[in-house]
């Protein structure tokens, strides 16, 4: 434990603020940027993942999430949805994977606009969400986000291609998410039947997160 709390003393002066360079492989949950020769996983959200599905490179704004068991990389689309991971991460009891699946689930002006107007029952439907942290995030953040203007106009659109099918996609975003494999494919699979097989990738996840 002493060596964990000197490597993370030593660590809070590291900032990776950015990267930018070419987007070697991408999934709706994870990117890695390669930069001067070097290689960077960084986890991303459905919302930074529909920005930048058709770019084959670009700058990320990044947030190291240092924990006693792993360093995690969080790459973001602008600074307007960094900025809401890190308010979102500030109220105890919302780590960053949950962050992350908030912003997976719901577009960040959805987000703000839920938690400024109290609407905790809207926050409760994203996984990971229950009554509690949905209230606490309504009173510890509803009046700092009142004053943030997020712009969600993405230029993106989809598909670098691969040689996996949506529903392949879909199961393993959701599982890169911390959802379990089996109901990840049983909320796929329920998605498909009610939306078509012509459904979107980012549509098929956003409501399978909902099934999970």
């Amino acid at each position: 434990m002493a060596i964990f709390r000197c490597l993370c003393a030593k660590f809070e002066h590291i900032m990776i603020a950015f990267l930018q360079g070419n987007f070697v492989q991408l999934t709706p949950a994870k990117l890695i940027v390669e930069v001067g020769g070097v290689g960077y996983e960084v986890h991303i959200s459905l919302n930074t993942y529909e920005a930048i599905s058709k770019k084959e490179k670009g700058l990320l704004h990044t947030y190291l999430h240092i924990t006693e068991n792993a360093q995690v990389l969080f790459g973001f689309f602008d600074q307007q949805e960094k900025e809401l991971f890190l308010q979102l991460i500030s109220v105890s009891g919302v780590g960053a994977s949950t962050a992350r699946m908030m912003l997976s689930g719901m577009q960040p002006e959805e987000i703000i606009r839920a938690i400024v107007q109290g609407d905790a029952r809207q926050l409760e439907q994203i996984k990971g969400i229950g009554k509690k942290s949905a209230e606490r995030l309504v009173l510890e953040l509803r009046d700092k986000l009142s004053k943030i203007n997020i712009n969600n106009n993405p230029t993106g659109g989809f598909a670098l291609t691969n040689k996996n099918t949506p529903h392949q996609d879909a199961v393993q975003a959701l599982i890169s998410l911390g959802i379990q494999k089996a109901i990840a494919e049983k909320a796929v699979d329920k998605t498909m039947q009610a939306e078509g097989a012509a459904v979107s990738l980012e549509t098929l996840i956003k409501a399978a997160l909902k099934n999970c």
